[in-house]
Formats: C-alpha cells, structure tokens, sequence
C-alpha cells in the first residue's frame, strides 16, 4: 500500500430543507466507495449549516480518481439532483488531518435513520390550516351562485378547487413555515453537526 495516501474533499451547496436526505445519500455512497480498491475512509460534514462535504480517503490519487470516474460514482453523483449542486473539490496528499487508518479499513458507519415522522396532531393541524380557509371561501363566494347545480356536480367542484390549491400553494408553505416545529430531530442533527465542526 501508498505510503502517501490522498484525502479528497467535495464541497456541497444543499437544497434548503433537503438536508437529512443528503447526509443519507452521503453515508450511502461512502458505503459504495468502501467496496473500491485503496478506500481507507470517510465522513459527511457540515459547515456552519452553508455548505455540507464529503471527505474521503484512498491510498493514492490514482485509486481515488478512478472511484470518481467510474460509472457507479456518476450514478451517484445524479441521484443528488434536486437535492444538492457540488460546489468543488480539493485533494491533499499525505494529509493525516481527517483519518488515520492502520490495516484493513473499519466498515463504513451505518447511515442515520431519517427522522420520525410528525406527531398526527402536528398533522392534522397543518393539514386544517391548509384546507380550512379554501374551503370558507368557496362556501361563502362561489357556493352560493351553484345552488342550481347536482349536489355530485358542486360537491366534485368544492373537492377539484379545494385539493388543488391545498396541494400546490398552500401546503408547501405552510411545511416550510413549520418546518421546525414538525422535524425537531432535523434540527438538533443539524445543531450536532454545527458541534461537531467548531
């Protein structure tokens, strides 16, 4: 083995609100890299929750480039659309800073559970706050001039108007508005990381 092994770290930009998803998708791939000749180690770090990395160890810059080239490391690098855009990387040889590995490499860590689902009452709140005010509006505005129409007919309108503005205005900013307050184990993960890079 290399006497001068290389640790390579690429920089991540994340999609606000997608992080959980990326750190899975990082452990995920540092497990796929485990499997590549010369891998030594690795992690997924963030810094001051801007900008995440994925640090990696091989035992020369030859093994390490081939695991970035090869067809299974871009496969991973497309299931980061939408979650995340990478924003560069950095390579230093002979460093001892991230790893210090002596035989064969440990297993990789296995990769965190994603968080608990909400409690349903913190569910069914939001979901109130998004179908409660369509709902009024169409009583008190539009219902009043369908009162001719078949019940099926106005009750298939009130639902086709309602459901779609629950699912494409509403509800996706009302999740954000109480991101925090429904994904606590989100935050403190988050506020560990914040920790563990001071």
């Amino acid at each position: 083995m290399s006497s001068n092994p290389v640790t390579v770290t690429v920089a991540y930009h994340v999609v606000p609100g997608r992080e959980a998803d990326f750190h899975t998708w990082g452990w995920a791939m540092l497990g796929a890299s485990a499997r590549q000749p010369g891998f030594l180690g690795g992690g997924v770090l963030v810094d001051q929750e801007a900008e995440w990395h994925v640090v990696y160890r091989f035992a020369t810059e030859e093994t390490a480039l081939a695991w970035e080239v090869s067809p299974d490391r871009v496969q991973w690098d497309v299931r980061t659309q939408g979650i995340a855009e990478r924003a560069g990387r950095r390579s230093v040889q002979g460093s001892k800073q991230w790893f210090d590995t002596q035989g064969p490499p440990p297993p990789p860590p296995a990769p965190p559970a994603p968080p608990a689902p909400p409690a349903k009452w913190k569910l069914w709140f939001v979901n109130m706050s998004a179908v409660f005010p369509p709902v009024l509006l169409f009583n008190l505005i539009v219902l009043p001039y369908l009162g001719g129409l078949n019940p099926f007919i106005r009750t298939l309108l009130l639902c086709l108007c309602v459901t779609a503005l629950v699912t494409w205005i509403l509800m996706p900013r009302l999740q954000r508005f109480f991101k925090k307050w429904l994904y606590p184990p989100l935050q403190a993960l988050r506020g560990r990381h914040k920790r563990r890079t001071v």
